[in-house]
């Protein structure tokens, strides 16, 4: 049941990192050309894991895989958005 749990817990916070990501890059760096780079999803990814080993440490139910897959959300929320930017699918508020 923990295990479940835990997988719970890994399965929202990816998300929550990708969408999250993903609406920060349209609504507020829409007009920063750094976040087109191709480095800019893999320094956000790894500064987002970075951020989120110390929590990991200290929850008993996940573990350093969870950290990781946050930072893999939250780069690949931030790809996203900047395509979206090119692409000139931004949200309309």
């Amino acid at each position: 049941m923990l295990e479940i749990i835990g997988l719970a817990i890994t399965g929202a916070s990816t998300a929550a990192g990708f969408y999250q990501a993903r609406a920060f890059v349209r609504r507020k760096l829409r007009f920063v050309d750094a976040v087109q780079g191709a480095g800019a999803p893999v320094l956000a990814g790894a500064a987002a894991a970075a951020v989120a080993v110390p929590v990991v440490a200290l929850l008993p139910l996940i573990g350093a895989g969870t950290a990781v897959l946050f930072g893999v959300g939250v780069g690949a929320g931030v790809a996203a958005g900047a395509r979206h930017i090119r692409q000139g699918r931004l949200p309309s508020g």
